[in-house]
């Protein structure tokens, strides 16, 4: 498929017409006390190049400029603004070389020459009477010529003296840098001809409307039309002057129409429970716990259905046991108690999000479905509302305000035209009407204005002067014909104005369209930059355009800069600049078009699409460009696919494609990689490579480039629709490919499509018009679901902070809004009202000086309480499920740190659900931790569809606006700063202080496993996520615990690596957060050690699940690189995480890798150093609101006071080990309770107890060295009973202190609990004999064995080994093929998972793996495996013999 032009011929017109064409146009120019040149490439090198211009060249091609301009003077400009005018012009030698030097062309410059009457004379007499038009060939490129009118002209010109300015200005034309560019040449123009009709306008200058500027015949005018004089007509437009406006409003009608209000499936004006694919592998046999709640009734049914029941056959169940009436179970639905949120009758439960986060007992209310609240659905007025964008823009005011102003102004004007034909008197009141109708229309001037203005006054000023005139040159005569000139160019710039910008009103009957002109088969683009109006007096005029362009693809935007250029340094600077797509609507722009300019800095070259910067918005410099009169068209052409004759590629071939494959974008790629890919394009498919990688590759956008994409854009089979993410990037412009993209993701369900609306939102960014295929989609699945229409309002609500593409989001804003309903859309306004208020609150907060701080919350929390007297209830913008009606005063807060963010209690509207606490923070962006809680969402969802539940905690985070939003609070959650602030000045560096704390928090043992286990998962799964998307910033006070065992992290501002360094040298030094106090808690102390395997194992399980996505991850992440976020910004970033990810390994080989990385974190020091330099922080700083934080002291108390220990006694040792002494400890209450300890940890305790209470005599504690050589065990029983003794009889502070009563009540062990463990992550075994466990593999003659973990090896005298393994390959020589991995110290069940490989192993028959342990030199196991009877790919535990054979 490729494009080619439609060109509209004509073949009346020869070539020496056509010549003519390419005249220069110039007028008179006016004397000016300061001198410009004009340029092409070569001013733009030496601008790039800091090198000054040649005086010569200067000199040779000088044209001049005003100074300053003046309202009184009698040659300036209509308004106190000054005005550029360049005309078109044509390059001699179109082809001339880029290493040619060239000659600078000059452009003439008009001077906006709008006078007043009484110094006209004056001016004339300084001898600069305007001349008249000479031949083309005296002003080609250097003589300045002037202008044409209806009088007699004279030619003259002076010398001028050079004047110093701040600034020369130059327009730079500029393509993104993947289009090529091509050579100069420009379009020819029509010869300038004038009518005295009013209707009929000059040709060199008129609107050319062909396919662009919108146009409507006179009956599908609306009636209100404004009459102003009789000249002027201005009728009411309420969608929009603008054509793409008015477009844009008509497609979202449309959409909107598609779905009535009476449709009870698409507008039920519910908030519906997400769901997901049932994850099958995670509820393969599981029952939930369900009690349901009836409405009407305080009957409480308890159901335990199973995970695959349908939500209509648990509501027949319920309907069942409630009535014995014949009840429909389609007439009920199934509420979540205290929310505003329903089940999905036609899922499963598993399937519902709830359901897979909360195993818990889970409170359902029924309810009918007539009676459930449908207050957010669309009513039946909706269906008939109008969609007018300027009802809904922020800027419609002024609108409104031009219209009034412009009506006024020209009815004065037409007054005073009558007077002048009339009397031909008062030509002053004419002309500064004139002036205030360019000043209404955004101090636009244009050159027919100017020419016949001049014209009045010549004829008024030679009225009495004896001169030759015939019949038609009267004086009455030609004051009517430049009148109504003078007229004509008024409505021409009506016109002009209402199709560039956007307006409510446009002129009537809008001039007929001239014949379009034949360009010619190969004529090169070509457009005219006529005037910059109204740019600032301190700017000296100055136009560089360069331009070479041949042909492009139909996504070309064209950007112009305009520069200033310091005189006395020759440096440019960047003044304003302004882009616009050339095609738009596939034809290229006729006619003259006015386009605001915006003086922000730089414009962002890889971000430059059609919504970039709304050119149709008036702004302080307006940018006036004339394209020529061709009709050229894009015509879609069938490309022919011949791909019969492709050759098998060969396996290598495929091989390296497949290896290609693995950078899953191609940003990633090197050159070399992309053209070796797109050479064979043909061969890559769905399973060898992924579709933006295969187009990503691709050379250019030329005509064939893009027709063999489309071609493989057709034969494509996309694998999954996600798969189509990668499409949307700002790598793929064309439109058909993002098409397509669309059509894919149209395949998701609404609730998968909720998941990824960040990227989708930013996305629309490079749409080429917001009619596309994903606007639409947008609109779509918000007018099927509230959940999209929520989150999609909030996103684009903090979408129009950012720098650039603002106006486009307000206007898919207000379309969303009108799609959504009245209901919905005063539901936004509430929620955007709540924000304001708590947005005012936290800025008065954080700027109120410390004692008078709490007394400001206060105050403000009125306002709050003032609001929910006025509307009732609100929805929470973090989750429109939660409904709210009320402030809880008391419970209200704020937390001390930089930004004082504040902890605000809602009411909950729902009378069964308890009360709402959110986090408000002002001062803080939180668009980056959204993204980081979104991609560790979708890991969570991955890991729950492979049937892994890591026990996330995810948290809800919101940007409401620029330094502001809204953070979910986690109940019962505590950090882990104040856990170590508990255990004392050293707790950061204890082993123990986890595990104490939630041994103090659980202390029934099945409530404690509960907690060891969630903390087991949920520390992997926060191991394996914060360090693929390399979080930093890791310390104590951004981890957090639940009482329940689940740990998470909060506080995303630094990741991808982007750590905080202190003199140099990085602070987070670990790859993730895993040190040694967790690991004494899953081991529990040391008792343990399997576990440890067990998280190694489970970590890199959840690790090689993520990877097998890795390219969905990198997609997310990269449509993200142009959101304005402080550290996602670049390629650096996305390589980050590639290599975090490691796709190009095996799961073996990424098993190895990520291994090493738990042990280098759990090896870090300096995580501990860090941790304990927050914490002494927060001891030395107030701690936050009473209602948030965790009060120890009063814990430890009360521990003290209801946990007493009267005596504890050994009473052997425990059944499980023989290292465990099995202690019975007697409460002061009677009670009585059970513990184990081992011989260190009662060691450990005496040391803790010495630091602590160092002031104190301590009973001794019996060490190793006192026991006798017999009867050993009986001595140490009986000395440690008489140790506890003395403790706890001895000083009541040290009998009650922390120490002692967590060492004794910690971990009770229950005797009539089955001894089991909280994991079940493989096997299991009863036996204590020495295994290890081997994964092997072979492929392509490489044998690959991993080792990964042993049990229960000791050396000969039962002490723990430092083990290795040595491998040797039979029967070669061992001295060839020995093998070694390293070793873990004093450790009787090491982990390795190291890889060892053996290449050029043609077979396995014959061959032996001979496995060794050793402890150093010494013997511990061998095994000999024969490979042949060996299942790969497969892990297994193989017994270790006690001798080697």
């Amino acid at each position: 498929m490729a494009y080619c032009w439609k060109t509209d011929l004509n073949p009346g017109e020869s070539d020496e017409e056509l010549h003519k064409h390419q005249e220069l146009y110039s007028e008179n120019q006016p004397l000016f006390p300061s001198q410009v040149s004009l340029g092409f490439d070569q001013l733009v090198d030496e601008i790039s190049n800091k090198i000054p211009l040649y005086q010569s060249e200067i000199e040779e091609n000088a044209i001049f400029v005003p100074s300053a301009p003046n309202r009184n003077s009698k040659k300036h400009s209509l308004d106190a603004t000054q005005q550029i005018s360049l005309n078109e012009f044509t390059s001699k030698t179109s082809e001339l070389s880029h290493h040619q030097v060239r000659k600078t062309p000059v452009i003439g410059f008009r001077r906006s020459v709008l006078t007043n009457a009484q110094n006209m004379n004056k001016e004339s007499s300084c001898g600069n009477p305007t001349g008249k038009c000479h031949g083309a060939d005296d002003y080609r490129f250097n003589i300045l010529a002037s202008s044409s009118t209806g009088l007699e002209k004279t030619n003259s010109q002076k010398e001028l003296e050079n004047e110093n300015h701040n600034y020369h200005i130059g327009f730079e034309s500029s393509f993104p840098s993947i289009y090529p560019s091509f050579s100069t040449d420009f379009m020819p123009r029509e010869e300038n001809k004038r009518s005295t009709n009013i209707n009929i306008v000059e040709p060199s200058l008129m609107l050319f409307k062909g396919s662009f500027l919108p146009r409507m015949s006179e009956s599908t005018w609306p009636k209100n039309i404004e009459q102003i004089g009789s000249s002027i007509q201005l009728v009411e437009m309420p969608q929009g002057s603008n054509m793409s406006l008015a477009s844009f409003c008509n497609k979202v009608k449309r959409i909107r129409e598609t779905y009535h209000a009476a449709d009870v499936n698409s507008n039920s004006g519910k908030i519906w429970s997400t769901t997901t694919t049932f994850p099958y592998q995670l509820f393969s046999n599981t029952k939930f716990n369900i009690n349901v709640f009836i409405d009407d009734s305080t009957q409480l049914l308890h159901f335990m259905p199973h995970a695959n029941y349908l939500v209509r056959d648990l509501i027949a169940e319920i309907l069942h046991f409630c009535t014995n009436d014949q009840l429909f179970p389609k007439d009920y639905l199934l509420s979540i108690c205290g929310y505003e949120e329903f089940l999905q009758n036609d899922h499963t439960l598993g399937s519902h999000k709830i359901f897979q986060k909360d195993k818990s007992v889970i409170q359902l209310n029924l309810q009918k479905n007539r009676e459930a609240p449908g207050k957010l659905s669309r009513k039946h007025e909706d269906d008939h509302s109008q969609f007018y964008l300027n009802q809904l823009l922020e800027f419609m005011h002024i609108w409104k305000i031009s219209r009034q102003c412009l009506s006024t102004v020209i009815k004065k004007y037409d007054s005073h035209l009558k007077y002048l034909l009339k009397t031909q008197k008062n030509v002053n009141d004419i002309i500064e009407e004139v002036k205030n109708i360019c000043s209404v229309l955004g101090c636009v001037e244009t050159k027919q204005i100017t020419d016949a203005v001049n014209e009045l006054n010549q004829i008024l000023q030679r009225k009495a002067e004896n001169f030759h005139q015939n019949s038609e040159t009267s004086a009455k005569g030609l004051i009517e014909k430049v009148t109504t000139e003078l007229s004509t160019s008024i409505y021409q710039l009506i016109d002009v104005y209402c199709s560039s910008f956007y307006a409510d009103f446009h002129p009537l009957n809008t001039p007929d369209s001239v014949s379009f002109v034949n360009p010619g088969l190969h004529s090169h683009l070509s457009f005219t930059v006529y005037a910059a109006h109204n740019i600032p007096e301190i700017w000296v005029h100055r136009i560089n355009f360069p331009l070479e362009i041949k042909s492009l693809p139909r996504e070309s935007m064209l950007t112009i800069k305009l520069f200033g250029i310091i005189c006395a340094t020759n440096n440019a600077e960047l003044l304003a600049w302004t882009s616009l797509p050339l095609f738009p609507k596939d034809k290229v722009i006729l006619g003259s078009m006015l386009l605001s300019m915006t003086l922000q800095s730089e414009p962002p070259i890889e971000m430059i699409a059609p919504g970039i910067w709304d050119t149709s918005q008036p702004s302080p410099v307006t940018l006036q460009i004339d394209f020529p009169a061709t009709e050229w068209e894009y015509m879609k052409l069938d490309s022919e696919e011949n791909l019969s004759n492709l050759e098998e590629p060969p396996k290598e071939c495929l091989k390296h494609i497949a290896k290609l494959s693995q950078k899953q974008s191609p940003l990633l790629l090197t050159e070399e990689k992309r053209r070796y890919l797109w050479f064979y394009r043909f061969y890559c498919n769905n399973e060898n490579c992924s579709l933006p990688l295969v187009l990503g590759s691709a050379p250019g956008w030329d005509e064939k480039t893009v027709s063999e994409i489309h071609i493989i854009l057709r034969r494509w089979k996309f694998s999954h629709p996600l798969e189509a993410l990668g499409l949307l990037t700002s790598s793929f412009p064309d439109q058909e490919i993002r098409k397509v993209a669309v059509q894919q993701l149209d395949n998701l369900l609404n609730d998968e499509l909720l998941e990824y609306l960040p990227q989708l939102v930013q996305a629309v960014k490079f749409e080429w018009n917001l009619e596309s295929p994903l606007v639409q989609l947008l609109l779509h699945r918000s007018l099927q679901s509230i959940q999209i229409a929520h989150r999609l309002y909030w996103l684009l609500k903090d979408a129009q902070n950012e720098a650039y593409f603002k106006s486009w989001y307000q206007k898919l804003l207000a379309a969303l809004q009108f799609c959504a309903g009245k209901a919905l859309s005063d539901e936004f306004a509430k929620e955007m009202k709540l924000i304001k208020i708590l947005g005012d609150i936290g800025e008065k907060v954080k700027s109120a000086s410390d004692p008078q701080r709490q007394e400001v919350l206060k105050k403000e929390i009125g306002r709050l309480e003032e609001f929910f007297q006025y509307i009732n209830t609100c929805h929470l913008p973090l989750n429109p499920a939660l409904c709210i009606k009320g402030i809880d005063r008391d419970a209200c807060s704020y937390f001390i740190s930089n930004a004082f963010p504040l902890k605000i209690t809602f009411f909950n509207a729902n009378p069964m659900g308890k009360n709402i606490s959110i986090i408000f923070k002002v001062g803080d962006d939180l668009r980056q931790d959204m993204l980081v809680l979104q991609i560790i969402q979708v890991m969570d969802n991955i890991w729950l569809q492979e049937g892994l539940d890591m026990q996330m905690i995810i948290y809800r985070c919101l940007a409401t606006g620029k330094g502001q939003g809204l953070v979910q609070m986690v109940p019962d959650a505590v950090t882990l700063a104040k856990i170590h602030q508990h255990s004392g000045l050293i707790g950061p560096l204890k082993e123990n202080t986890i595990k104490k704390w939630f041994s103090q928090h659980n202390h029934l043992r099945a409530d404690y496993e509960k907690a060891l286990k969630n903390f087991f998962y949920s520390c992997a799964g926060w191991c394996v996520v914060t360090f693929i998307l390399g979080v930093c910033d890791r310390h104590n006070d951004n981890i957090m615990l639940t009482k329940s065992g689940h740990m998470f992290h909060i506080d995303f501002g630094k990741f991808l690596g982007h750590a905080q360094t202190f003199g140099g040298i990085k602070r987070d030094r670990a790859p993730f957060i895993f040190t040694s106090e967790m690991e004494y808690f899953i081991t529990e102390g040391g008792k343990n050690p399997q576990h440890f395997q067990d998280f190694v194992e489970l970590c890199c399980r959840a690790y090689n699940i993520v990877r097998r996505h890795s390219r969905l991850l990198l997609n997310l992440l990269e449509m993200m690189i142009h959101a304005g976020l402080p550290e996602l910004n670049g390629i650096q970033d996305l390589k980050y995480v590639h290599n975090n990810l490691r796709p190009q390994d095996t799961d073996l080989e990424a098993t190895s890798y990520f291994t090493k990385k738990i042990k280098e974190s759990l090896e870090c020091f300096p995580v501990k150093l860090n941790n304990l330099i927050h914490t002494l922080a927060q001891m030395t700083a107030i701690s936050p609101a009473k209602s948030t934080s965790q009060n120890f002291s009063q814990e430890s108390s009360m521990l003290s006071a209801s946990k007493s220990i009267q005596r504890a006694t050994i009473l052997g040792f425990s059944k499980k080990t023989s290292n465990l002494y099995l202690i019975q400890v007697m409460h002061s209450n009677g009670e009585t309770s059970l513990t184990e300890k081992s011989f260190d940890q009662f060691s450990k305790l005496h040391s803790q107890l010495q630091k602590q209470f160092a002031s104190l005599t301590l009973p001794e504690f019996p060490h190793w060295w006192h026991l006798p050589f017999t009867n050993s065990d009986h001595k140490r029983f009986r000395d440690l009973n008489h140790y506890m003794e003395q403790i706890l009889n001895g000083s009541y502070e040290v009998a009650n202190s922390d120490c002692i009563l967590s060492f004794f009540l910690s971990e009770p062990v229950q005797q009539t609990a089955e001894e089991s463990s909280p994991f079940d992550l493989g096997e299991k075994f009863s036996d204590n004999r020495p295994k290890v466990q081997l994964v092997i593999s072979y492929e392509d003659v490489k044998l690959t064995i991993l080792v990964k973990h042993m049990k229960n090896i000791h050396l000969p005298d039962g002490s723990a080994p430092s083990a290795h393994v040595e491998f040797y390959l039979l029967p070669y020589p061992s001295e060839v093929r020995r093998r070694k991995t390293k070793s873990v110290p004093k450790c009787t069940d090491p982990t390795y998972n190291e890889i060892v490989v053996y290449d050029e192993v043609t077979e396995l028959q014959g061959h032996v793996l001979m496995l060794i342990v050793k402890s150093k030199n010494t013997f511990v196991g061998a095994i000999n495996i024969q490979l042949c009877s060996v299942l790969l790919n497969e892990e297994k535990w193989y017994p270790l013999g006690n001798s080697i054979i």
